[in-house]
Protein backbone atom coordinates (compact mmCIF):
# COMPACT_ATOMS: atom_id res chain seq x y z
CA UNK A 1 0.00 0.00 0.00
CA UNK A 2 0.89 3.07 -0.75
CA UNK A 3 1.75 6.20 1.60
CA UNK A 4 2.69 10.22 0.87
CA UNK A 5 3.94 12.37 3.92
CA UNK A 6 4.58 14.87 1.03
CA UNK A 7 3.66 15.89 -2.67
CA UNK A 8 6.93 14.82 -4.21
CA UNK A 9 6.55 11.38 -2.67
CA UNK A 10 3.53 10.97 -4.83
CA UNK A 11 5.12 12.58 -7.78
CA UNK A 12 7.59 10.27 -7.51
CA UNK A 13 5.59 7.15 -6.61
CA UNK A 14 3.49 8.24 -10.00
CA UNK A 15 6.33 8.25 -12.59
CA UNK A 16 7.70 4.53 -11.19
CA UNK A 17 3.99 3.37 -11.97
CA UNK A 18 3.43 5.19 -15.23
CA UNK A 19 6.65 4.34 -16.14
CA UNK A 20 5.65 0.60 -14.94
CA UNK A 21 2.52 0.95 -16.88
CA UNK A 22 3.63 1.97 -20.28
CA UNK A 23 6.21 -1.11 -20.29
CA UNK A 24 3.57 -3.42 -19.48
CA UNK A 25 0.48 -2.11 -21.64
CA UNK A 26 -1.72 -1.94 -18.07
CA UNK A 27 -3.52 1.29 -16.40
CA UNK A 28 -4.88 -0.88 -13.95
CA UNK A 29 -3.35 -2.57 -10.59
CA UNK A 30 -4.28 -6.08 -8.85
CA UNK A 31 -5.55 -4.16 -5.87
CA UNK A 32 -6.15 -7.23 -2.67
CA UNK A 33 -9.07 -6.77 -0.94
CA UNK A 34 -6.69 -6.76 1.92
CA UNK A 35 -5.87 -3.04 1.11
CA UNK A 36 -9.15 -2.47 2.49
CA UNK A 37 -8.32 -2.88 5.61
CA UNK A 38 -6.43 -0.35 6.51
CA UNK A 39 -8.84 1.67 5.03
CA UNK A 40 -9.91 5.07 7.46
CA UNK A 41 -12.60 7.79 6.40
CA UNK A 42 -11.92 10.81 6.15
CA UNK A 43 -14.37 12.83 4.37
CA UNK A 44 -13.72 16.71 5.07
CA UNK A 45 -13.49 18.77 2.57
CA UNK A 46 -9.72 20.53 2.54
CA UNK A 47 -10.05 23.82 4.87
CA UNK A 48 -8.64 26.56 4.17
CA UNK A 49 -5.09 27.02 5.62
CA UNK A 50 -4.66 23.55 5.03
CA UNK A 51 -0.91 22.61 3.88
CA UNK A 52 1.45 19.43 3.45
CA UNK A 53 4.87 20.25 5.07
CA UNK A 54 7.07 21.07 2.54
CA UNK A 55 11.02 21.48 2.70
CA UNK A 56 10.97 25.08 0.66
CA UNK A 57 7.71 25.28 -1.23
CA UNK A 58 4.72 25.59 0.64
CA UNK A 59 1.41 23.69 -0.70
CA UNK A 60 -1.46 25.89 -0.92
CA UNK A 61 -5.02 24.46 -1.30
CA UNK A 62 -5.79 25.66 -4.03
CA UNK A 63 -3.43 23.87 -5.84
CA UNK A 64 -0.68 26.75 -6.40
CA UNK A 65 3.02 26.34 -5.63
CA UNK A 66 4.72 29.10 -3.70
CA UNK A 67 7.79 28.40 -6.35
CA UNK A 68 7.75 26.46 -9.67
CA UNK A 69 10.84 24.84 -8.65
CA UNK A 70 8.09 22.30 -6.83
CA UNK A 71 7.83 18.81 -8.48
CA UNK A 72 4.01 19.33 -7.50
CA UNK A 73 3.70 21.15 -10.29
CA UNK A 74 3.78 18.90 -12.61
CA UNK A 75 1.18 16.99 -11.24
CA UNK A 76 -1.59 19.41 -11.36
CA UNK A 77 -0.70 20.45 -15.05
CA UNK A 78 -1.96 17.01 -16.11
CA UNK A 79 -5.14 17.05 -17.46
CA UNK A 80 -8.47 15.34 -15.47
CA UNK A 81 -8.40 11.95 -17.75
CA UNK A 82 -4.60 11.44 -16.89
CA UNK A 83 -4.84 12.09 -13.12
CA UNK A 84 -8.07 10.13 -13.38
CA UNK A 85 -5.67 7.28 -15.11
CA UNK A 86 -3.09 7.60 -12.42
CA UNK A 87 -5.57 7.87 -9.30
CA UNK A 88 -7.00 4.17 -10.57
CA UNK A 89 -3.52 3.31 -8.86
CA UNK A 90 -4.68 4.44 -5.25
CA UNK A 91 -6.24 2.11 -2.64
CA UNK A 92 -9.34 4.17 -0.78
CA UNK A 93 -6.78 4.97 1.84
CA UNK A 94 -4.20 6.59 -0.20
CA UNK A 95 -7.18 8.19 -2.73
CA UNK A 96 -8.60 10.22 0.62
CA UNK A 97 -5.52 11.31 1.91
CA UNK A 98 -4.48 12.51 -1.30
CA UNK A 99 -8.26 13.85 -2.14
CA UNK A 100 -7.26 16.39 1.29
CA UNK A 101 -3.96 17.84 -0.01
CA UNK A 102 -5.93 20.75 -2.22
CA UNK A 103 -9.61 21.37 -3.78
CA UNK A 104 -8.32 19.99 -7.50
CA UNK A 105 -7.45 16.64 -5.86
CA UNK A 106 -10.16 16.42 -3.89
CA UNK A 107 -12.57 17.04 -6.82
CA UNK A 108 -10.83 14.26 -9.38
CA UNK A 109 -10.53 11.65 -6.10
CA UNK A 110 -14.66 12.16 -5.07
CA UNK A 111 -15.23 11.11 -9.38
CA UNK A 112 -17.76 8.37 -9.58
CA UNK A 113 -15.78 6.41 -11.93
CA UNK A 114 -12.81 5.24 -9.34
CA UNK A 115 -15.02 4.72 -6.00
CA UNK A 116 -17.28 2.29 -8.46
CA UNK A 117 -14.60 0.66 -8.97
CA UNK A 118 -13.40 0.38 -5.83
CA UNK A 119 -17.32 -0.94 -4.52
CA UNK A 120 -17.15 -3.75 -7.19
CA UNK A 121 -14.03 -4.75 -5.60
CA UNK A 122 -15.00 -4.97 -2.26
CA UNK A 123 -18.94 -5.42 -2.36
CA UNK A 124 -19.36 -6.81 -5.80
CA UNK A 125 -21.44 -3.53 -7.02
CA UNK A 126 -20.04 0.17 -8.47
CA UNK A 127 -23.80 1.68 -7.19
CA UNK A 128 -24.08 3.94 -10.10
CA UNK A 129 -27.42 2.40 -11.55
CA UNK A 130 -29.68 5.29 -9.74
CA UNK A 131 -31.19 2.76 -7.22
CA UNK A 132 -29.63 4.69 -4.37
CA UNK A 133 -29.32 8.38 -3.74
CA UNK A 134 -25.40 8.00 -2.32
CA UNK A 135 -22.83 8.27 -4.67
CA UNK A 136 -19.80 5.19 -4.95
CA UNK A 137 -18.17 6.84 -2.32
CA UNK A 138 -20.87 7.08 0.41
CA UNK A 139 -22.13 3.86 -0.23
CA UNK A 140 -18.73 2.40 0.29
CA UNK A 141 -17.74 4.71 3.43
CA UNK A 142 -21.19 3.33 4.91
CA UNK A 143 -21.10 -0.29 3.79
CA UNK A 144 -17.01 -0.66 4.96
CA UNK A 145 -17.87 1.46 8.15
CA UNK A 146 -20.79 -1.00 9.44
CA UNK A 147 -18.88 -4.29 7.98
CA UNK A 148 -16.05 -3.41 10.25
CA UNK A 149 -17.88 -2.43 13.22
CA UNK A 150 -20.22 -5.43 13.15
CA UNK A 151 -16.93 -7.96 13.13
CA UNK A 152 -15.94 -6.22 16.42
CA UNK A 153 -18.91 -7.07 18.07
CA UNK A 154 -16.91 -9.85 20.20
CA UNK A 155 -14.72 -7.36 21.60
CA UNK A 156 -16.65 -4.19 21.04
CA UNK A 157 -19.12 -3.29 24.71
CA UNK A 158 -20.36 0.14 22.89
CA UNK A 159 -21.62 -1.82 20.19
CA UNK A 160 -22.77 -5.07 22.66
CA UNK A 161 -24.73 -1.49 24.69
CA UNK A 162 -26.54 -0.61 21.82
CA UNK A 163 -27.75 -4.38 20.53
CA UNK A 164 -27.99 -5.80 23.66
CA UNK A 165 -29.30 -3.02 25.99
CA UNK A 166 -32.36 -5.52 26.15
CA UNK A 167 -34.58 -2.31 24.84
CA UNK A 168 -36.29 -2.31 21.48
CA UNK A 169 -33.56 -1.72 19.09
CA UNK A 170 -34.02 1.47 16.41
CA UNK A 171 -35.39 0.69 12.68
CA UNK A 172 -31.86 2.32 11.76
CA UNK A 173 -30.09 -0.87 13.68
CA UNK A 174 -32.35 -3.27 12.25
CA UNK A 175 -31.73 -2.17 8.72
CA UNK A 176 -28.35 -2.86 8.73
CA UNK A 177 -28.71 -6.00 10.53
CA UNK A 178 -30.50 -7.14 7.60
CA UNK A 179 -26.80 -7.76 6.20
CA UNK A 180 -25.64 -10.07 8.38
CA UNK A 181 -26.86 -13.57 8.39
CA UNK A 182 -25.46 -14.46 11.68
CA UNK A 183 -27.25 -12.43 14.20
CA UNK A 184 -26.47 -13.32 17.95
CA UNK A 185 -30.25 -11.73 19.11
CA UNK A 186 -33.54 -12.80 20.06
CA UNK A 187 -36.11 -13.70 17.24
CA UNK A 188 -37.87 -10.69 15.76
CA UNK A 189 -40.99 -9.67 16.52
CA UNK A 190 -42.67 -7.72 13.76
CA UNK A 191 -45.84 -7.01 11.65
CA UNK A 192 -45.48 -8.09 7.75
CA UNK A 193 -45.69 -4.21 6.94
CA UNK A 194 -42.56 -3.86 9.21
CA UNK A 195 -40.72 -6.48 7.70
CA UNK A 196 -42.02 -5.82 3.65
CA UNK A 197 -40.35 -2.24 4.63
CA UNK A 198 -37.00 -3.47 6.85
CA UNK A 199 -36.49 -6.51 3.86
CA UNK A 200 -38.28 -5.68 1.23
CA UNK A 201 -40.21 -9.48 1.44
CA UNK A 202 -43.88 -9.16 0.51
CA UNK A 203 -46.50 -10.54 2.30
CA UNK A 204 -46.97 -13.49 0.57
CA UNK A 205 -43.52 -14.73 0.84
CA UNK A 206 -44.24 -15.00 3.94
CA UNK A 207 -44.78 -18.57 6.12
CA UNK A 208 -48.21 -18.84 8.04
CA UNK A 209 -46.22 -20.92 10.49
CA UNK A 210 -44.53 -17.60 11.65
CA UNK A 211 -47.28 -16.26 12.71
CA UNK A 212 -48.15 -15.06 16.15
CA UNK A 213 -51.98 -15.13 16.17
CA UNK A 214 -52.14 -14.01 19.97
CA UNK A 215 -51.30 -10.80 19.03
CA UNK A 216 -53.05 -10.32 15.85
CA UNK A 217 -54.94 -7.74 15.24
CA UNK A 218 -57.86 -6.79 12.27
CA UNK A 219 -55.43 -4.78 10.12
CA UNK A 220 -51.81 -6.52 10.70
CA UNK A 221 -50.25 -9.79 11.54
CA UNK A 222 -47.48 -10.61 13.61
CA UNK A 223 -44.72 -12.79 12.82
CA UNK A 224 -41.99 -14.35 14.58
CA UNK A 225 -39.10 -14.91 12.76
CA UNK A 226 -35.23 -15.86 13.62
CA UNK A 227 -32.58 -13.54 12.00
CA UNK A 228 -31.17 -16.19 9.81
CA UNK A 229 -34.35 -16.85 8.47
CA UNK A 230 -35.32 -13.47 6.70
CA UNK A 231 -31.67 -12.36 6.00
CA UNK A 232 -32.33 -15.71 3.67
CA UNK A 233 -35.84 -14.92 2.99
CA UNK A 234 -34.32 -11.51 1.69
CA UNK A 235 -31.21 -12.86 -0.48
CA UNK A 236 -33.80 -14.90 -2.48
CA UNK A 237 -36.24 -12.26 -2.98
CA UNK A 238 -33.55 -10.08 -4.15
CA UNK A 239 -31.36 -12.52 -6.10
CA UNK A 240 -28.57 -12.05 -4.69
CA UNK A 241 -26.19 -9.74 -1.76
CA UNK A 242 -25.48 -6.75 -3.73
CA UNK A 243 -29.18 -6.40 -4.40
CA UNK A 244 -29.69 -6.52 -0.29
CA UNK A 245 -26.70 -3.88 -0.19
CA UNK A 246 -28.96 -1.76 -2.62
CA UNK A 247 -32.23 -2.37 -1.17
CA UNK A 248 -30.45 -1.42 2.18
CA UNK A 249 -28.62 1.90 0.69
CA UNK A 250 -32.33 3.16 -0.59
CA UNK A 251 -34.04 2.50 2.68
CA UNK A 252 -31.36 4.89 4.19
CA UNK A 253 -31.12 7.65 2.04
CA UNK A 254 -32.41 9.69 4.35
CA UNK A 255 -31.15 8.64 7.83
CA UNK A 256 -28.42 10.38 10.02
CA UNK A 257 -25.22 8.24 10.08
CA UNK A 258 -24.01 10.33 12.91
CA UNK A 259 -24.08 7.21 15.69
CA UNK A 260 -22.64 4.83 13.11
CA UNK A 261 -19.83 7.31 12.39
CA UNK A 262 -19.26 7.93 15.96
CA UNK A 263 -19.42 4.15 16.95
CA UNK A 264 -16.30 3.75 13.94
CA UNK A 265 -14.51 6.63 15.48
CA UNK A 266 -14.61 4.83 18.63
CA UNK A 267 -13.89 1.97 17.18
CA UNK A 268 -10.39 3.27 15.16
CA UNK A 269 -9.25 4.82 18.51
CA UNK A 270 -9.73 2.00 20.59
CA UNK A 271 -9.57 -0.90 18.01
CA UNK A 272 -6.33 -2.25 19.64
CA UNK A 273 -7.26 -1.80 23.21
CA UNK A 274 -10.21 -3.27 22.77
CA UNK A 275 -9.06 -6.45 20.51
CA UNK A 276 -6.26 -7.19 23.31
CA UNK A 277 -8.33 -6.98 26.35
CA UNK A 278 -10.97 -9.47 24.34
CA UNK A 279 -7.93 -12.14 23.56
CA UNK A 280 -6.56 -11.73 27.00
CA UNK A 281 -9.45 -12.43 28.99
CA UNK A 282 -12.06 -13.71 26.56
CA UNK A 283 -10.81 -17.43 26.62
CA UNK A 284 -12.42 -20.57 28.79
CA UNK A 285 -10.95 -20.27 32.47
CA UNK A 286 -9.13 -23.40 31.93
CA UNK A 287 -6.86 -21.53 28.79
CA UNK A 288 -7.29 -18.26 30.75
CA UNK A 289 -5.69 -19.45 33.51
CA UNK A 290 -2.88 -21.03 31.26
CA UNK A 291 -2.42 -18.11 29.19
CA UNK A 292 -2.30 -15.97 32.68
CA UNK A 293 0.93 -18.20 33.68
CA UNK A 294 2.77 -18.20 30.77
CA UNK A 295 1.87 -14.37 30.58
CA UNK A 296 3.39 -13.63 33.77
CA UNK A 297 6.13 -16.59 34.19
CA UNK A 298 9.53 -14.70 35.12
CA UNK A 299 7.94 -11.59 34.53
CA UNK A 300 8.63 -8.50 37.62
CA UNK A 301 5.45 -7.57 38.32
CA UNK A 302 3.07 -5.13 40.27
CA UNK A 303 1.17 -8.03 42.12
CA UNK A 304 -1.38 -5.11 43.28
CA UNK A 305 -2.20 -4.51 39.72
CA UNK A 306 -2.09 -8.19 38.45
CA UNK A 307 -4.36 -9.60 41.49
CA UNK A 308 -7.45 -7.61 39.43
CA UNK A 309 -6.69 -9.61 36.34
CA UNK A 310 -9.75 -10.03 34.23
CA UNK A 311 -11.80 -7.92 36.49
CA UNK A 312 -13.20 -4.39 35.38
CA UNK A 313 -10.88 -3.07 37.39
CA UNK A 314 -7.84 -4.54 35.46
CA UNK A 315 -4.95 -1.75 34.08
CA UNK A 316 -4.82 -3.68 30.85
CA UNK A 317 -2.31 -0.98 29.59
CA UNK A 318 0.01 -2.25 32.47
CA UNK A 319 -0.52 -5.99 31.27
CA UNK A 320 0.56 -5.23 27.86
CA UNK A 321 3.76 -3.38 28.97
CA UNK A 322 5.22 -6.33 30.41
CA UNK A 323 5.93 -7.92 26.99
CA UNK A 324 7.67 -6.25 24.16
CA UNK A 325 5.76 -7.47 21.70
CA UNK A 326 1.83 -6.67 23.62
CA UNK A 327 3.21 -3.50 23.66
CA UNK A 328 4.10 -3.03 20.20
CA UNK A 329 0.04 -4.30 18.99
CA UNK A 330 -1.39 -1.93 22.18
CA UNK A 331 0.59 0.76 20.03
CA UNK A 332 -0.24 -0.28 16.76
CA UNK A 333 2.96 -1.16 15.43
CA UNK A 334 2.58 -4.82 14.22
CA UNK A 335 1.23 -5.36 10.91
CA UNK A 336 0.99 -2.27 9.77
CA UNK A 337 -2.01 -1.20 11.91
CA UNK A 338 -3.64 -4.05 11.21
CA UNK A 339 -5.45 -5.12 14.25
CA UNK A 340 -6.62 -8.23 13.55
CA UNK A 341 -3.07 -9.34 11.49
CA UNK A 342 -1.70 -8.37 14.84
CA UNK A 343 -3.06 -10.30 17.33
CA UNK A 344 -2.44 -13.13 15.47
CA UNK A 345 0.99 -12.52 16.11
CA UNK A 346 0.91 -11.59 19.53
CA UNK A 347 -1.35 -15.59 20.00
CA UNK A 348 1.53 -17.40 18.35
CA UNK A 349 3.99 -15.80 20.03
CA UNK A 350 3.10 -16.51 23.61
CA UNK A 351 2.08 -19.78 21.98
CA UNK A 352 6.08 -19.95 21.64
CA UNK A 353 6.39 -19.21 24.77
CA UNK A 354 4.20 -22.31 26.55
CA UNK A 355 6.27 -24.39 24.20
CA UNK A 356 9.61 -23.17 25.32
CA UNK A 357 8.74 -22.82 28.91
CA UNK A 358 8.03 -26.74 28.51
CA UNK A 359 10.86 -27.59 27.31
CA UNK A 360 13.23 -25.26 29.44
CA UNK A 361 11.18 -26.70 32.57
CA UNK A 362 12.23 -30.69 31.30
CA UNK A 363 16.08 -29.73 31.94
CA UNK A 364 17.48 -30.55 34.98
CA UNK A 365 18.62 -26.90 35.41
CA UNK A 366 18.59 -24.56 38.34
CA UNK A 367 16.32 -22.15 38.33
CA UNK A 368 18.88 -19.23 37.60
CA UNK A 369 19.79 -20.67 34.53
CA UNK A 370 16.09 -21.86 33.03
CA UNK A 371 14.83 -18.27 34.22
CA UNK A 372 17.97 -16.67 32.79
CA UNK A 373 17.71 -19.05 29.34
CA UNK A 374 13.95 -18.51 29.10
CA UNK A 375 14.28 -14.42 29.29
CA UNK A 376 17.15 -13.92 26.63
CA UNK A 377 15.35 -16.17 24.43
CA UNK A 378 12.40 -13.87 24.64
CA UNK A 379 14.54 -11.09 24.06
CA UNK A 380 16.94 -12.52 21.22
CA UNK A 381 13.44 -13.81 19.31
CA UNK A 382 11.81 -10.92 19.43
CA UNK A 383 15.18 -8.53 18.47
CA UNK A 384 14.98 -11.13 15.66
CA UNK A 385 11.69 -10.67 13.72
CA UNK A 386 11.06 -7.32 15.03
CA UNK A 387 11.17 -5.80 11.80
CA UNK A 388 8.61 -8.90 10.11
CA UNK A 389 6.21 -8.50 12.93
CA UNK A 390 5.90 -5.23 12.06
CA UNK A 391 4.65 -5.72 8.51
CA UNK A 392 3.71 -8.92 8.34
CA UNK A 393 2.11 -11.77 10.61
CA UNK A 394 4.70 -14.33 12.16
CA UNK A 395 3.43 -18.07 12.80
CA UNK A 396 4.61 -20.33 15.61
CA UNK A 397 6.71 -22.05 13.31
CA UNK A 398 8.90 -18.97 12.70
CA UNK A 399 8.54 -18.01 16.33
CA UNK A 400 9.97 -21.94 17.38
CA UNK A 401 12.71 -21.60 15.08
CA UNK A 402 13.85 -18.08 16.32
CA UNK A 403 13.68 -19.44 19.47
CA UNK A 404 15.93 -22.60 18.76
CA UNK A 405 18.68 -20.34 17.42
CA UNK A 406 18.61 -17.98 20.53
CA UNK A 407 18.97 -20.92 22.73
CA UNK A 408 21.94 -22.31 20.69
CA UNK A 409 23.67 -19.23 20.82
CA UNK A 410 23.14 -18.39 24.67
CA UNK A 411 24.53 -22.29 25.11
CA UNK A 412 27.55 -21.01 23.54
CA UNK A 413 27.28 -17.60 25.62
CA UNK A 414 26.90 -19.94 28.91
CA UNK A 415 29.94 -21.85 27.54
CA UNK A 416 32.17 -19.03 27.34
CA UNK A 417 31.25 -16.95 30.50
CA UNK A 418 32.65 -20.58 32.47
CA UNK A 419 30.03 -19.53 35.33
CA UNK A 420 27.27 -17.56 36.33
CA UNK A 421 29.03 -14.90 38.05
CA UNK A 422 30.56 -14.10 34.57
CA UNK A 423 27.44 -14.57 32.61
CA UNK A 424 25.62 -12.05 34.95
CA UNK A 425 28.84 -9.87 34.29
CA UNK A 426 28.57 -9.96 30.49
CA UNK A 427 24.35 -10.01 29.98
CA UNK A 428 24.14 -6.24 29.89
CA UNK A 429 26.83 -5.88 27.43
CA UNK A 430 25.74 -4.72 23.28
CA UNK A 431 28.19 -7.11 22.51
CA UNK A 432 25.69 -9.61 24.03
CA UNK A 433 23.02 -8.52 22.47
CA UNK A 434 24.78 -8.39 19.36
CA UNK A 435 25.82 -11.97 19.37
CA UNK A 436 22.17 -12.83 19.89
CA UNK A 437 21.03 -11.12 17.03
CA UNK A 438 23.41 -11.58 14.47
CA UNK A 439 25.34 -14.47 15.94
CA UNK A 440 28.95 -13.81 14.93
CA UNK A 441 31.91 -15.39 16.73
CA UNK A 442 33.47 -11.70 16.42
CA UNK A 443 31.15 -10.46 19.56
CA UNK A 444 32.16 -13.60 21.13
CA UNK A 445 35.79 -12.84 21.06
CA UNK A 446 35.80 -9.18 22.37
CA UNK A 447 33.41 -11.17 25.77
CA UNK A 448 36.69 -13.07 25.89
CA UNK A 449 38.59 -10.15 26.09
CA UNK A 450 36.30 -8.20 28.21
CA UNK A 451 36.58 -10.79 30.67
CA UNK A 452 39.96 -11.27 30.55
CA UNK A 453 40.50 -7.42 31.52
CA UNK A 454 38.13 -7.17 34.17
CA UNK A 455 40.45 -10.48 35.94
CA UNK A 456 43.37 -8.12 35.05
CA UNK A 457 41.98 -5.11 37.18
CA UNK A 458 40.46 -7.15 40.03
CA UNK A 459 44.31 -8.61 40.34
CA UNK A 460 45.99 -5.69 40.14
CA UNK A 461 43.54 -4.37 42.98
CA UNK A 462 44.21 -7.68 44.89
CA UNK A 463 48.11 -7.53 44.58
CA UNK A 464 50.02 -7.16 48.21
CA UNK A 465 51.36 -3.73 47.43
CA UNK A 466 48.06 -2.46 46.85
CA UNK A 467 47.04 -3.29 50.28
CA UNK A 468 46.90 0.15 51.33
CA UNK A 469 44.99 1.02 48.49
CA UNK A 470 42.19 -1.06 49.32
CA UNK A 471 42.13 0.28 52.99
CA UNK A 472 42.17 3.89 52.01
CA UNK A 473 39.88 3.48 49.03
CA UNK A 474 36.45 4.95 49.52
CA UNK A 475 33.93 2.32 49.29
CA UNK A 476 32.39 3.75 46.63
CA UNK A 477 35.43 3.31 44.55
CA UNK A 478 36.81 0.22 46.03
CA UNK A 479 33.15 -1.31 44.76
CA UNK A 480 33.68 -0.71 41.15
CA UNK A 481 36.84 -2.29 40.81
CA UNK A 482 35.85 -5.89 42.49
CA UNK A 483 35.34 -8.56 39.56
CA UNK A 484 31.94 -9.29 40.21
CA UNK A 485 30.40 -5.21 39.98
CA UNK A 486 28.60 -4.48 36.55
CA UNK A 487 29.20 -1.42 34.94
CA UNK A 488 26.17 0.07 33.45
CA UNK A 489 25.99 2.79 30.28
CA UNK A 490 23.91 4.90 32.25
CA UNK A 491 26.52 5.53 35.13
CA UNK A 492 29.09 7.00 32.67
CA UNK A 493 27.60 10.19 33.06
CA UNK A 494 28.53 13.39 35.40
CA UNK A 495 31.50 14.88 37.21
CA UNK A 496 31.64 12.60 40.25
CA UNK A 497 34.99 10.60 40.87
CA UNK A 498 32.39 7.42 40.62
CA UNK A 499 31.50 8.48 37.26
CA UNK A 500 35.05 9.65 36.14
CA UNK A 501 36.41 5.73 37.59
CA UNK A 502 33.61 4.35 35.79
CA UNK A 503 34.33 5.60 32.26
CA UNK A 504 37.89 4.54 32.58
CA UNK A 505 37.03 1.26 33.55
CA UNK A 506 34.82 0.77 30.66
CA UNK A 507 36.52 2.20 28.21
CA UNK A 508 39.70 -0.06 29.39
CA UNK A 509 37.33 -2.94 29.45
CA UNK A 510 36.06 -2.35 25.75
CA UNK A 511 39.01 -1.05 24.39
CA UNK A 512 41.67 -3.25 25.93
CA UNK A 513 44.18 0.55 25.18
CA UNK A 514 46.81 0.29 27.66
CA UNK A 515 46.40 3.98 28.04
CA UNK A 516 43.48 3.67 30.05
CA UNK A 517 44.14 1.13 32.60
CA UNK A 518 47.35 3.05 33.08
CA UNK A 519 44.86 6.46 33.65
CA UNK A 520 42.58 3.95 36.17
CA UNK A 521 45.63 3.23 38.34
CA UNK A 522 46.92 6.62 38.27
CA UNK A 523 43.27 7.75 39.34
CA UNK A 524 42.91 5.15 41.85
CA UNK A 525 46.42 5.84 43.68
CA UNK A 526 45.33 9.56 43.84
CA UNK A 527 41.83 8.76 45.22
CA UNK A 528 43.48 6.79 47.83
CA UNK A 529 46.23 9.24 48.69
CA UNK A 530 43.59 12.35 49.30
CA UNK A 531 41.74 9.25 51.95
CA UNK A 532 45.08 9.31 53.74
CA UNK A 533 45.95 13.00 53.58
CA UNK A 534 42.28 13.77 54.70
CA UNK A 535 42.43 11.45 57.67
CA UNK A 536 45.55 13.34 59.07
CA UNK A 537 43.87 16.46 58.60
CA UNK A 538 41.38 15.65 60.21
CA UNK A 539 43.37 13.79 63.50
CA UNK A 540 46.30 15.76 62.83
CA UNK A 541 48.25 12.89 63.33
CA UNK A 542 49.66 9.30 61.52
CA UNK A 543 47.89 6.52 62.30
CA UNK A 544 50.85 3.55 63.11
CA UNK A 545 48.78 1.38 60.92
CA UNK A 546 49.64 3.10 57.71
CA UNK A 547 53.14 4.13 58.98
CA UNK A 548 54.89 0.44 58.69
CA UNK A 549 57.53 0.55 56.47
CA UNK A 550 56.27 3.54 54.24
CA UNK A 551 55.41 0.89 51.90
CA UNK A 552 52.26 3.21 50.57
CA UNK A 553 55.08 6.03 49.89
CA UNK A 554 57.06 3.91 48.02
CA UNK A 555 54.42 2.52 45.79
CA UNK A 556 52.73 5.72 45.21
Amino acid sequence: MAYWNSPTDFIQWTSAALERSEETGKMESEVSAELYKMWLGTYAVPQAGHCWEYTDDSWNPDGEMCSDRAPCCRLLDMSDEVLLMVLELLDPFSLLKLGGACRTLYRISNTDSLWARHCRLVFGSGFRNGCTDYTPKEAFKLLYMWGKLYKTLPCNRQLQDLLFSGLPLKRYWIQWLTLEEMVPLPPVQLTDQAIKAIWGINKDQLDEKHKDESLEDADNCLYRYDWKELHNMAMKYHGDFTKLQSHVLQKMSMKCHEDLEWLYCQFMHYRFQWLFSYWLFGLSKSCAKQLQRIFLWWKRFDKRKVSSWGSSACDVEYLASLHAITDDYWNGKLACGDENIGIQTVENYFSMCRSLLAWILGRKWGRFKQKKVYQDTLDGVYRMLKAEMQVSVVNHEQFWAAAKVQMMRICTLEETAGNYVNWKLIDSLPCYRLYMTFGDSFYLEHIKGFLTRKQLISNWLLKEENFWVRNLLPESLFYLLEYDTKIYEERLHGDTMVAHLTRLIWLYLHSGHQLYIDAMKGFVYECAYASFASQIYESGTISPFYTFNNTFFVDF
